[in-house]
């Protein structure tokens, strides 16, 4: 009786160790960004050179960065792409819909709104911005979830052109 009690008690053991160590279905990947698009993408889209892609850190690789030097530098000054948490994309987006209804019960239903969501990326995405010199754009494929930033001075249409050109090259590799 004792030893069947101890197997029992190994097996459910090892099946909460398996549980408990196996990823989840809805994590979020732990995928390298800088694999999603290449140097030559982000200078083909920016229409300019953009350097190859680096990370902050070596060891977290969920976010690379494009930078601009020299006099395109004055333009933009980075690119960003980066794995997103599928509930922080959730939450984005229920934050820029409040701000947008927001503006719209403030200003009426004309008010120009840059933070709008946009088809024909992945499941679900829309742009986001904060003052003239930064724009994202967040997107949401299955249980992916990406933002591609753009850092600098570019008009911005211009801006969500390019986040728009680099999220479909990027969902191509996903």
């Amino acid at each position: 009786m004792r030893s069947s009690i101890s197997f029992a008690a190994s097996i459910f053991a090892i099946f909460v160790f398996c549980a408990a160590t196996a990823p989840s279905a809805n994590a979020a990947p732990a995928e390298d960004a800088c694999a999603l698009l290449t140097q030559a993408q982000v200078s083909a889209a920016l229409g300019f050179p953009a350097g190859a892609g680096t990370y902050v850190t070596p060891t977290y690789v969920k976010t690379c960065t494009f930078s601009v030097s020299g006099d395109n530098a004055k333009t933009v000054s980075a690119v960003t792409i980066s794995y997103q948490a599928a509930e922080g994309y959730a939450g984005a987006k229920a934050f820029m819909e409040a701000a947008k209804a927001k503006a719209v019960a403030e200003k009426g239903p004309g008010v120009k709104f840059e933070n709008d969501t946009v088809s024909g990326i992945g499941d679900d995405a829309f742009y986001t911005s904060m003052g003239t010199g930064y724009t994202g754009l967040l997107l949401k494929k299955g249980n992916v979830s990406l933002k591609i930033a753009i850092y600098g001075n570019l008009p911005m249409e211009k801006k969500k052109d390019v986040e728009k050109t680099l999220a479909l090259q990027a969902l191509a590799k996903i």
